[in-house]
């Protein structure tokens, strides 16, 4: 028997992405596996069933998901469905492993291989696997479309017959992979760009992006690149000098997120206040706390007269492509270790060790048991 590569709808409300495209199925195909998905789960994404050449579809999620050796998903499957899995098959995908402890023991109960891309080490042969940067890209890129579609000014410099309009200024918080994306994307519709990092070294990719950095003498440089937690010095600090450039801002974009972790508070009420009448900001952390004191996520709210947007499943607003750079993600971590149709999981690789959640009963990850307290 062939490896079946099981492929089910995603179930939570607004999630369109979905984990395998046409041209991905062709690959696992090439190296002997069965794809089995089930009917129309591509169809928030816009890939028909007929797009899919060689595909075994069902109408039963529950029987997808006892028939397939590897599951691949976009966000953790309901519980009913994970209770269906086969002990020994492999689940793969965003399981926000530090999310929840009852998720992570029926994964242990059940005897499922669990491989959370959350976890995937940083380093240079993951990047091809590395689906948080894939889908930050995505949201970078609509974060700064949603301010420049709710700015009441134009983004680019006009000149019209009466005279010139100036372009709005914006400034994105957070250079990580979002960030630099949302920077990116507010010059090319034409913004003035400011942005703010607390890691140092990011200045130099701000700038090769012709945006200008904002400088604020606080240092959070950490370590896999992510940033630290700030003291609450030096968050006294990073406020009271950031303070000025949000006022002077006519979008704001925030984007800073610790893995795991509630996203840093960084711009509060009182620098709202302080902005322009009629100033955007979108808060691209919303669905993790927020970064802006305010936010409500998934709504658009006044906070006086600055509009606060609190957008959520972000890279769905672009289901096509994100599902494409997704689908890569997972078929770069998988591939090498299906030979000739069997799964061979290889325990002395790094990147599939360091991905690990559960393998035969036990919770193999020492960050996620920590903070799960199992």
């Amino acid at each position: 028997m062939p490896l079946i590569i099981g492929v089910p709808a995603e179930t939570v409300p607004g999630e369109r992405r979905l984990s395998v495209v046409p041209e991905v199925v062709k690959k696992y195909q090439g190296l002997g596996a069965q794809v089995l998905m089930q009917a129309g789960a591509g169809q928030p994404a816009h890939f028909r069933d007929e797009a899919f050449a060689g595909v075994e579809f069902v109408p039963d999620a529950q029987a997808l998901f006892a028939a397939a050796d590897v599951l691949l998903c976009v966000q953790p499957p309901a519980f009913d469905r994970l209770g269906a899995m086969k002990p020994g098959s492999v689940l793969l995908g965003m399981l926000q492993p530090w999310s929840d402890a009852e998720r992570t023991k029926l994964l242990m109960d059940k005897q499922i291989t669990a491989f959370a891309l959350e976890l995937l080490p940083r380093i240079t042969r993951s990047q091809s696997m590395d689906a948080l940067s894939s889908q930050a890209a995505v949201a970078g890129y609509e974060c700064a479309l949603i301010a420049a579609d709710h700015s009441p000014k134009f983004f680019p410099m006009l000149t019209y017959a009466a005279g010139t309009i100036r372009p709005a200024k914006v400034l994105v918080i957070g250079a990580g992979v979002a960030g630099l994306q949302a920077i990116a994307t507010a010059r090319r519709i034409g913004a003035m760009v400011e942005a703010y990092d607390v890691r140092p070294e990011t200045r130099e990719q701000v700038e090769s992006l012709g945006a200008k950095f904002v400088d604020t003498g606080v240092s959070a440089a950490g370590a896999g690149g992510y940033a630290r937690e700030l003291t609450a010095e030096e968050k006294a600090l990073q406020s009271e000098r950031l303070a000025k450039a949000v006022s002077q801002c006519d979008a704001l974009i925030t984007t800073a997120a610790i893995p795991g972790k509630r996203a840093p508070l960084i711009v509060t009420a009182d620098m709202l206040r302080r902005m322009k009448p009629g100033a955007v900001v979108v808060d691209m952390a919303a669905e993790s706390g927020g970064n802006v004191e305010g936010t409500v996520p998934g709504e658009k709210v006044w906070i006086d007269d600055v509009l606060v947007i609190g957008p959520t499943h972000i890279a769905s607003r672009m289901p096509v492509h994100a599902s494409e750079m997704y689908a890569k993600n997972l078929f770069n971590f998988i591939s090498p270790f299906i030979k000739e149709g069997t799964l061979a999981l290889d325990w002395e690789d790094e990147v599939m060790a360091g991905c690990c959640l559960t393998h035969a009963g036990a919770l193999r990850h020492a960050g996620v048991k920590q903070a799960l307290g199992l």
